[in-house]
């Protein structure tokens, strides 16, 4: 399985590309992070993000996306222009029939670090060590986007089973008899 994971974030949106399956050793593809000038027009850095993330779908071919989940901040100027960033990835990804999954940073850090309160160093450090990297990737956004493409190849085969058994459990009910209520 090869996943492009992203880290979303207008200045700089970091990426990264994962290949393997759960419980066998992973490896690295590509790092780098997306980069927009601060003082730029909101509407040329998010073109300038999609040029980005396009590239590295050219380049990569990943057969699945992993965006980090936009969550609530006190500085509603961040959340924006994160969830900006993270709708052109998920559009970009979506155009080509990319599935894409979303990942909680608690979720991402639990599944890399074993704590979900786990903090930027320690991602990057298990990122190094997961990837048999020499030094962790810089900036830390562009190790959070590896860290999301590690979450989600050890995570989706369960998610997948989740949802085939509820899919099933409900075509299931959906054709049972229904019976008679005395």
């Amino acid at each position: 399985m090869r996943v492009l994971g992203v880290d979303p974030g207008l200045t700089r949106c970091g990426v990264g590309v994962v290949e393997g399956v759960a419980g066998r050793p992973l490896t690295m593809r590509g790092v780098g992070v997306v980069r927009t000038p601060a003082d730029a027009e909101l509407g040329h850095r998010l073109v300038a993000i999609e040029q980005g993330i396009e590239r590295w779908l050219d380049e990569y071919r990943p057969e699945f996306v992993a965006v980090e989940r936009v969550f609530s901040q006190h500085n509603v100027r961040t959340v924006m222009g994160t969830a900006q960033a993270s709708a052109v990835a998920m559009l970009c990804a979506s155009r080509r029939g990319i599935p894409v999954a979303l990942h909680t940073p608690s979720e991402v850090k639990a599944a890399v670090t074993g704590s979900g309160r786990a903090d930027k160093a320690q991602v990057g450090a298990m990122v190094t060590r997961l990837l048999r990297l020499d030094a962790p990737p810089k900036p830390a956004d562009a190790a959070d986007a590896l860290a999301l493409a590690i979450c989600h190849i050890w995570r989706a085969p369960a998610q997948n089973r989740l949802q085939r058994a509820v899919a099933l459990h409900t075509s299931k009910s959906a054709t049972a008899p229904k019976g008679r209520i005395a």
